[in-house]
């Protein structure tokens, strides 16, 4: 049984070798289908990875109240223009907010676009500065690397003081590897020692997350004095079980400060990293079934490809078939041969396709900033939506070969 699979599969071979073009052509149809199905659920997976990670760092037990909600910003419903958060607001929020066990972080984003010096060194213009209290890296799932968090002395007295990102302690960067704590910076003439450095986030959308500073609330108000700052509230709850109670309870605490009728709809809005992760999962759903459409549709002109190049070997290997079955060999081993051979150019073109769909999704990963991982179930679908699509071209033009009727074969010029 060993020796006649062996030998199957070596007659499969030297087939494939005679026909070398037009296998090579099958292989790279059947490649691209597979490639478009593995490269797109990779980059999905890791964007959803990315995003999951980001969001779960949060903790399942925080909101945070914004000027519009993620789903409003993202629909493609009429966008409704809601007024910007003001510092007012979120002062007031804080201090008639009482519901148990919360922490409040304040944050707003100064610029993105600041320069850092220290000493004679500076950095590119391209650093995010935020304005926090002392609640927001907690808030916020940030972790400190080196160093301390802020505390409320810190913002109570605005204290010259400031932490940044991974990137400034690495060798490329502003301290060129050297322990960045204690050191002075001056970020448009106003001066802070470092006080802490954040363990690393990476990028997200090619936003660099690791290059950023964030300062006391009220020293960032002093410097970024420009009209229309919008900035962001961030509850946390102790008690996840009172998650929903604590929201309801903030909903109406900053509908109070807006002074809104009970007939008028919110205008500012709220989400939950929970429900984001919903979100996005629902979207990766979407992408990943476009993804399945658009290589199916591939892998089935691929499957009329490959069944096609096996009729016409068929065809031209009649007289072959007549010399087998005259010497002695019968329909199952006839119609092996040809399944065999089938089954080869299709795993051919499953691996190649493997490949290149990994490859394009690292490269994706790796331009966007996503965290690619190893699409191991994308994989195993390309390895069986492969097999299906050489079983179903297969089957028609072994059956076709193992009945051919070895006289007429013989005859056959």
């Amino acid at each position: 049984m060993f020796a006649l699979l062996r030998e199957n599969i070596s007659i499969a071979f030297d087939s494939i070798k005679g026909q070398l073009l037009r296998t090579i052509l099958t292989v790279l149809i059947i490649a691209i289908g597979i490639t478009a199905l593995v490269g797109i659920l990779s980059a999905v997976g890791a964007l959803e990875n990315t995003i999951s990670g980001n969001f779960a760092s949060m903790g399942a037990n925080t909101f945070n109240i914004q000027r519009y909600n993620y789903t409003s910003q993202s629909g493609s419903e009429v966008k409704k223009v809601n007024p910007v958060i003001t510092y007012r607001e979120v002062k007031t929020f804080q201090d008639k907010y009482q519901f148990p066990l919360t922490t409040t972080a304040i944050s707003f984003t100064g610029t993105s676009s600041a320069e850092v010096k220290w000493e004679n060194e500076k950095t590119d213009p391209e650093i995010n500065v935020l304005g926090v209290n002392e609640n927001y890296l907690t808030n916020s799932g940030l972790n400190i690397e080196n160093g301390r968090n802020f505390n409320y002395f810190d913002i109570q007295n605005n204290n010259n003081v400031a932490i940044v990102g991974a990137d400034f302690a690495k060798n490329n960067g502003l301290f060129k590897g050297t322990n960045p704590i204690d050191k002075i910076i001056s970020i448009r003439g106003a001066k802070f020692k470092i006080i802490g450095v954040l363990a690393s986030k990476g990028s997200t959308f090619g936003n660099n997350e690791d290059l950023r500073v964030l300062i006391p609330l009220q020293h960032a108000r002093s410097i970024f004095s420009n009209p229309g700052i919008n900035y962001n509230l961030s509850v946390r709850v102790e008690n996840k079980e009172a998650l929903d109670a604590a929201q309801d309870e903030a909903i109406l605490t900053f509908r109070n400060i807006r002074q809104l009728n009970p007939i008028e709809s919110d205008n500012f809005g709220i989400e939950r990293s929970d429900s984001l992760l919903n979100e996005i999962a629902q979207m990766s759903g979407y992408l990943n079934m476009a993804a399945w459409i658009i290589s199916l549709v591939t892998i089935f002109g691929s499957s009329i490809a490959l069944m096609n190049i096996m009729l016409v070997s068929v065809t031209e290997r009649t007289r072959e078939i007549g010399v087998r079955k005259a010497l002695g060999a019968k329909k199952n081993t006839i119609a092996a041969q040809f399944f065999m051979e089938t089954l080869i150019i299709g795993q051919f073109g499953g691996l190649l396709g493997i490949i290149l769909g990994i490859l394009i999704g690292m490269a994706v990963s790796a331009g966007v900033g996503f965290d690619f991982t190893t699409p191991w179930l994308a994989m195993f679908w390309a390895i069986v939506v492969t097999l299906i699509t050489a079983l179903v071209s297969g089957l028609y033009p072994a059956i076709k070969a193992s009945k051919q009727d070895p006289i007429e074969s013989l005859r056959y010029e």
